[in-house]
């Protein structure tokens, strides 16, 4: 009988297999606080700038618990050819914010709607036959890529760690209840034993939430200002659509899709030890895509795989697609009951930066295991380092006026985005150098 205890509770470890209940949801539970707060906040950027009330953001980020739970799930257990069957968890991208802040400021909140609904289908189209165009990225491009992930978040996790985009940023009240949570995770990590070793996180998160209710930055007064349960709405704006919205947004499809693939790839590599499959770089864009478009039909920016996720799962390995499944259901009850979502909103950002600043790196790691991996060619290294460097270099803030001769678009999807850059050089780059680079001996 113990023997059969021991079985169930090591299925964390392993994609598929029995978790009983109550030890998986402490898994779960760290997914979603993991990546609550990011998955609300580009929301109400964008929103913002379309002009809508703070009683109109309200059921948008409603929606939006709603949706990423959705996502998850279809990820997890896939639908026909959409998802990739892999423990990855979906929330709304910060990747499309600067666009959409565009598109809403300048043609009216419905129309983002619009460009989210036509994107996601293009994107979902897109990974569908990406067989046809899946040789193009190569192991040390995805590597590359994964690597270029991982640095560009070092910043957020800076940025939460230090109180967020608030005028307390960087006061020792911030950094003490950030330093205090990363000691908690950090001690939890040490001395647990078993698999309660791989709920650091959770653990951390309870420490910082609780020290932070003393030091009086949690206002427990708004986890039931909004009823006890609330469905959520369709089509809260009807979409409008704009020919050169659309097309710039596509656009930026086009560079979330690179990042699933990366954040996939990694979550693959980092948390299965194995090389992705075809198909699940298929089915993970297709739910990519298509998911976004379902977004859309709730009001919600579009929905893409969270890194600070495959960070986590790269740090405790627990991989099991049920667990990471507790989670979603637990977005799912936040989108239908608002005293949940409060609950989970009122994390305040130094606590949440406290835990991920750690996996945040932990991404980047992953990257150089990868370029590891894909070997250490001259041509892997002349693409992994050119890549890295025209990413990094070029689109830092101090040079943002390198890119001031373009246009407006080239400007909105490159200018600031390491990713989208390192993307595109290391694709170019692979395509046009010689397979063989290697510097051959002179005979004498």
């Amino acid at each position: 009988m113990n023997k059969g205890k021991k079985s169930s509770i090591s299925n964390i470890y392993h994609l598929d297999g029995r978790v009983p209940v109550l030890k998986a949801i402490p898994f779960g539970l760290q997914h979603i606080l993991a990546m609550f707060v990011a998955n609300l906040t580009p929301i109400t950027i964008i929103a913002a700038a379309g002009g809508l009330s703070r009683q109109e953001i309200a059921v948008l980020l409603q929606n939006a618990m709603f949706v990423a739970g959705i996502a998850t799930l279809i990820q997890l257990y896939p639908l026909w050819k959409i998802g990739s069957g892999l423990p990855i968890v979906m929330g709304v991208s910060f990747t499309f914010v600067t666009v959409l802040c565009t598109v809403a400021a300048n043609y009216g909140y419905p129309a983002v709607i619009g460009t989210v609904l036509c994107g996601g289908i293009f994107e979902g189209i897109i990974g569908l036959l990406a067989k046809y165009w899946r040789k193009i990225i190569a192991p040390v491009v995805a590597a590359t890529v994964v690597t270029a992930i991982g640095y560009s978040l070092l910043s957020v996790g800076a940025r939460s760690f230090g109180g967020g985009y608030s005028e307390e940023f960087g006061s020792a009240e911030n950094l003490l209840l950030g330093a205090i949570t990363l000691t908690a995770c950090l001690l939890w990590n040490s001395f647990a034993r078993g698999y309660w070793k791989q709920l650091s996180v959770l653990a951390g998160l309870i420490v910082g939430y609780i020290v932070a209710i003393f030091m009086g930055k949690v206002d427990l007064s708004v986890i039931l200002s909004e009823g006890i349960i609330s469905l959520p709405k369709l089509l809260p704006y009807m979409p409008e659509f704009h020919v050169g919205a659309i097309f710039s947004v596509a656009i930026i499809f086009m560079v979330s899709a690179a990042e699933t693939i990366g954040d996939t790839t990694a979550m693959v590599s980092g948390g299965l030890n194995r090389e992705i499959q075809p198909e699940e770089v298929s089915g993970s864009l297709a739910c990519d895509g298509f998911a976004s478009a379902i977004s859309g039909v709730f009001g919600c920016p579009p929905v893409t795989s969270f890194s600070q996720n495959v960070g986590l799962i790269s740090m405790t390995k627990v991989v099991n697609r049920f667990t990471i499944a507790t989670g979603a259901a637990c977005m799912i009850l936040a989108g239908l009951f608002p005293p949940v979502g409060n609950f989970f909103a009122s994390l305040p950002e130094s606590v949440l930066g406290g835990c991920t600043i750690m996996m945040f790196g932990t991404i980047m790691v992953a990257g150089i295991e990868m370029l590891s991996k894909a070997g250490f060619t001259q041509r892997n290294i002349t693409i992994a380092a050119l890549s890295l460097a025209i990413g990094i270099g070029f689109t830092a803030a101090s040079e943002a006026d390198l890119w001031k001769i373009f246009p407006e678009l080239v400007q909105s999807v490159f200018s600031g985005n390491v990713v989208a850059v390192v993307f595109v050089v290391s694709i170019i780059l692979n395509l046009v150098l010689p397979k063989n680079m290697e510097v051959k001996k002179i005979s004498e």
